[in-house]
């Protein structure tokens, strides 16, 4: 199954295992809850959405890379206890706790979560001393003699031994108490993940031209070649990072995360072109309705490659807009909760020690607490995290505005005028990033019309992450307009087909844009 299935099984058996009866018992028992085995190639996501999972479920995560640990941090280090046995004092062995165990309590401790997923990756790549510990976890939930914790659901990865030469095999009596869930790579589920991680856009549009690089593991003379989905991702946070810094990423770079030789030159060859694309044609003016009618000509002379790379760096110059202005939006939403939490508490009967300045430090004080524990949880996303925070740092900057001896109503005033200036920053992004939407609409009708790369421009608008929220709050008569009249999904499959056609007929090794 794909990747995207994987995640709603692990979801499923989660809430599944998770679920009492009315008498307060475990609608399915302990020793029936079968531990998930996730096998499949390296690199394909099966950590990512172990964790999205234990998010969505709101348990707690404690993830380990079995390779890493040794049979004592695993089952626990042996010492000598004296016990009484037939009116006899005798030395016996016990074991102190396992370190992996000893994590899921202090997950528990730090997170008030009492309910989670034990995950444990590469788990059939061990050393010959931890097989059988390993096949114990498996098959009884316990390392040494300590068992996995009530409401922790065991969650283990492996790869197939095609991929790894250190691959054990389970026998029957493991597989037989395990539900073993097979992985494979999919690039248009991978597509969506990577849309919401917002993955650089020169990515997104390469693998559009050349869908059959998404994922290749080859054997050769000279070893094994591959490109993998986290080669993509991780490629990905290097290209912003160095778009950002300004910084130069060569084929050298790029060979460091995609390890098919091919497939580097490939992109290393599109990747020069790409940025020669966003020099050349102004993506800046055009979003800011001053493209030139040389621009405008090279467009309508140019490949279905570089229209395609076009559309994709217009998308990226969008997005930078509807981010700013759906983080805005959001930062100044939290303030509102904020500051009317603010306003009921001055309303209370106050101590004679409670200023209105005191009261809000408190409540700033209250909050970057309680931040500190989802973070800790994995309750919020970084995204969410980061919108709390911008609210939390703003409240904390109009806090100083209020002077000791303000009364509530003076103090109030004082923070609404920090509140009205953030008010004023939302709508600016939010007209600044319509404003760029009907020039680019403008560019688009001057040069492709109700061209195939509309299709996709229209098609990427709506099944963006920053795009897709920012539609549906501003209205947008041409998008909704092209949304209506374009078969959006028959049209982009089609297309991707007419694209996957014409890179069978070319040289697939080809650097020619």
């Amino acid at each position: 199954m794909d990747i995207k299935r994987a995640k709603q099984e692990i979801e499923t058996t989660v809430r599944a295992y998770l679920a009492k009866d009315d008498g307060g018992n475990y609608r399915i028992p302990a020793m029936r809850q079968r531990p998930l085995l996730l096998m499949g190639p390296p690199g394909v996501g099966k950590t990512q959405i172990v964790e999205q999972a234990a998010q969505a479920c709101g348990v707690a995560l404690v993830a380990y890379t079995i390779t890493h640990h040794t049979r004592q941090s695993a089952v626990g280090l042996p010492f000598i206890r004296q016990k009484d046995i037939d009116g006899k004092t005798r030395s016996v062995t016990e074991y102190t706790m396992s370190e992996i165990i000893a994590s899921v309590y202090a997950k528990m401790e730090q997170t008030g979560l009492r309910q989670g997923i034990l995950f444990i990756d590469e788990i059939n790549c061990v050393s010959e001393t931890l097989a059988p510990t390993m096949l114990q976890f498996l098959q009884y939930k316990t390392f040494g003699n300590q068992a996995v914790p009530e409401g922790w659901i065991i969650v283990a990865a492996g790869n197939p031994p095609e991929y790894n030469k250190s691959v054990r095999e389970f026998d029957l009596v493991t597989l037989d108490r395990v539900r073993r869930i097979d992985v494979e790579p999919n690039l248009a589920v991978w597509q969506e993940y990577a849309r919401a991680q917002r993955l650089h856009p020169a990515i997104l549009a390469y693998l559009e031209l050349r869908p059959q690089h998404f994922y290749k593991v080859e054997q050769d003379v000279d070893g094994v070649q591959f490109v993998t989905a986290r080669g993509w991702e991780d490629l990905s946070a290097m290209l912003v990072t160095c778009d950002a810094l300004g910084m130069p990423v060569d084929e050298t770079v790029i060979g460091e995360y995609l390890r098919h030789p091919d497939v580097m030159r490939d992109f290393a060859a599109y990747w020069a072109l790409y940025k020669k694309y966003r020099s050349d044609y102004g993506i800046e003016d055009i979003l800011q309705g001053r493209p030139s009618d040389k621009v405008v000509a090279r467009a309508l002379d140019a490949a279905f490659d570089e229209r395609l790379s076009l559309v994709s760096l217009l998308l990226a110059g969008l997005n930078v807009r509807f981010s700013a202005a759906r983080e805005s939006d959001a930062v100044t939403d939290a303030c509102y909760q904020q500051l009317r939490t603010f306003k009921r508490s001055m309303t209370q009967p106050l101590q004679p020690e409670d200023s209105p300045a005191a009261i809000l430090s408190r409540q700033c004080a209250d909050t970057q607490s309680r931040l500190d524990r989802e973070k800790a949880a994995g309750r919020m996303t970084a995204y969410e995290l980061g919108i709390h925070r911008r609210a939390a740092s703003l409240l904390q900057d109009w806090a100083q505005a209020i002077d000791q001896d303000f009364d509530p109503d003076e103090a109030f005033d004082a923070v609404r005028k920090g509140f009205n200036h953030q008010v004023r920053k939302r709508e600016e992004a939010v007209s600044a990033a319509s404003d760029a939407l009907e020039f680019a609409f403008d560019f688009m009708e001057r040069t492709f019309a109700d061209q195939q790369e509309m299709v996709v421009f229209v098609n990427e608008l709506a099944l963006g992450p920053d795009s897709a929220p920012f539609l549906a709050e501003n209205e947008c008569e041409r998008f909704e307009k092209y949304s209506r009249t374009l078969l959006l999904d028959a049209n982009h499959d089609a297309l991707l087909a007419e694209l996957e056609r014409d890179d069978i007929r070319q040289n697939e090794h080809s650097t020619e844009f």
